[in-house]
């Protein structure tokens, strides 16, 4: 089955999104088979070989922001969609509220310090969109701040792909029925009870506050340098085969190649 993933997934730059009208139980037509598990593991079996191109050639690197409510699926796309890839080319920020130290800088500040470099993969669980996001529902910082810092995301991202940092970044689309059946997964679970924070109940409050903030965040900042995709997650399988083959389809689409050896391997000789 031919998807082109990118395609139909991607928030239109320029487009107002509305979330209502993306599905989270959308497939794409995909079911939970042998055909879609197959798909899987030939998406990470090339991004395994990709990633090594990317490493070779040295010439850019790939981001990958990962966003969503509570029980979205952050961590586990991480651990099956990347399950391939070599851990010394790839590494995991995961943002948490700022420290002493970085709250005295601008919000950047330590998002820019996590950036990847040339050859390798970077994944933020959670980001700087969390600073017009969680930031805006809870009134952390005056309107007049949070509002500006659409444009300067903006401008911060194209800096990064003007110096050959490709940008994707993933809103994991889940309905609010579907995280109330999460959390109690985790109530029931002896092995996953300890993943429950009283701060997750106290979100799930703010439900339609959030989902207006990511809203104005996926329509103001999804550009053709950056573009957002709304993921629908409520089924995890089909989360993972989405995530995995849009990485892939933008790997492909930078035509890397191999370097030449840096010696001249004809002159080389066995002793």
């Amino acid at each position: 089955m031919a998807t082109n993933f990118t395609k139909e997934l991607i928030a239109t730059p320029g487009k107002k999104v509305k979330l209502a009208k993306w599905d989270p139980e959308e497939t794409l037509g995909w079911e939970k088979d042998h055909a879609m598990k197959a798909s899987l593991a030939k998406a990470t079996e090339r991004l395994d070989k990709l990633q090594y191109l990317l490493y070779a050639e040295h010439k850019r690197a790939l981001l990958i922001v990962l966003q969503g409510l509570d029980a979205a699926g952050k961590d586990g796309t991480i651990r099956h969609v990347m399950a391939g890839v070599n851990p010394q080319g790839c590494r995991v920020t995961s943002f948490k509220p700022p420290s002493q130290e970085e709250a005295a800088h601008d919000f950047l500040w330590r998002v820019h310090n996590a950036v990847p470099c040339h050859g390798d993969i970077g994944i933020f669980n959670r980001s700087h969109y969390e600073d017009v996001l969680v930031v805006r529902v809870h009134n952390l910082v005056p309107k007049d701040v949070w509002s500006r810092r659409y444009d300067q995301i903006n401008r911060f991202e194209a800096i990064l792909d003007e110096n050959n940092i490709r940008i994707l970044k993933f809103f994991l689309h889940i309905s609010k029925d579907e995280q109330k059946k999460r959390f109690q997964e985790r109530i029931d679970d002896p092995d996953r009870r300890w993943k429950i924070s009283p701060a997750d109940f106290a979100e799930r409050k703010c439900w339609d506050d959030y989902t207006g903030a990511y809203e104005d965040a996926l329509t103001k900042c999804s550009t053709p340098r950056a573009p957002w995709f709304i993921i629908p997650a409520n089924k995890k399988w089909f989360r993972n085969l989405a995530v995995g083959h849009i990485i892939v389809e933008t790997l492909e689409a930078m035509r890397m190649k191999f370097p030449p050896p840096v010696v001249d391997v004809k002159k080389l000789k066995w002793k």
